[in-house]
């Protein structure tokens, strides 16, 4: 099996580490400092787990790797749409696209029965953009429940989490992803193969939708909005409602506001992605985390109101980020 790693950050490194470690032939595509630590030393991994390092390849272009396997995409998704260039020189007829995005996927209504099969979602995927460069047919649905960060170019700190879940948008179970997941598991990682990975998208994307926004908007980590009596109550609505919307859908996680609340608190001073992203003035992933969500709550009649509101002002603040 050869595996290229698109967008070699913190989760796609240490994948690409773990994977390697595993035995798999891994390429890293990755930039600037990051690039040549990687060149020079591999991938550092740090984590209470064990510190171990990768010697894997790593290119700023894909050119030069050539057709693969699978491709674990470890890109934002707003920057999905302009990743053709160096997506397609690792692409032959089979290669599976394994897209580790928060948020709500390009593909969500790919192969789900029901009155919106095949419905394209505009926030996510504005005019099929991202449809033309990521074909539907090769994708894989993964959820990632892992928290690592760069330390320094080169080295990764794994902090918590090995859970990778993947799935066919169409459901079930397939040789691709069993592929897919034995690799992961040799490399010490946790990769369930879900009979229907939109629960695990909806369990992730519950936490998100509402952390996310409101960390950036109030400049807070997990704890400071989990205590406060406000922005508590404001999560629990949006969570309420995005389940709300997700049965709509025909979707019925199994898991419970309140337990989702105080897990959150227990993270402790911990910075969303969306804040990092503010702080480093880089755009904001609000379309797939937030955005798409609320145009769910219009394709399917929800009312939604607290979603609406809180997506109406950080839509206003991701309009002034890197600009």
């Amino acid at each position: 099996m050869r595996v290229a790693v698109l967008g070699a950050g913190a989760i796609g490194a240490y994948v690409g580490a773990a994977l390697h470690r595993g035995g798999t032939e891994v390429h890293l595509v990755a930039r600037g400092a990051h690039l040549e630590a990687i060149r020079s030393n591999g991938v550092t991994v740090l984590s209470p787990r064990g510190d171990f390092t990768a010697r894997t390849p790593a290119t700023d272009d894909p050119v030069g790797i050539g057709p693969v396997d699978y491709v674990f995409l470890g890109l934002k998704a707003n920057s999905y749409a302009s990743a053709g260039p160096l997506l397609q020189p690792l692409l032959h007829d089979h290669t599976v696209v394994v897209a580790a995005q928060n948020g709500i996927p390009w593909w969500y209504f790919h192969g789900l029965k029901g009155p919106y099969e095949g419905r394209r979602i505009e926030s996510v995927d504005p005019g099929g953009a991202v449809t033309q460069v990521l074909d539907l047919d090769r994708a894989i649905g993964c959820v990632v429940y892992c928290s690592t960060e760069l330390e320094g170019p080169g080295v990764v700190r794994h902090l918590e989490g090995t859970r990778f879940s993947i799935g066919e948008p169409g459901g079930g179970q397939s040789e691709r992803c069993a592929a897919f997941s034995t690799a992961m598991i040799a490399g010490g990682l946790k990769c369930p193969v879900e009979d229907d990975i939109r629960n695990d998208i909806w369990i992730k994307l519950l936490g998100n939708a509402a952390f996310n926004p409101i960390s950036a908007l109030a400049r807070a980590t997990m704890v400071e909005i989990a205590k406060h009596q406000g922005t508590r109550q404001m999560v629990r609505l949006m969570m309420e409602e995005s389940l709300e919307i997700a049965a709509a859908l025909g979707c019925h996680p199994e898991i419970s506001v309140d337990k989702r609340l105080d897990g959150a608190e227990r993270v402790g001073e911990h910075k969303t992605s969306m804040l990092q992203d503010l702080e480093k003035d880089k755009p904001l992933e609000l379309d797939v985390i937030l955005a798409a969500v609320v145009e769910l709550a219009d394709l399917t009649g929800v009312k939604a109101p607290t979603l609406r509101a809180v997506h109406a002002v950080a839509d206003l603040l991701a309009s002034k980020v890197g600009v």
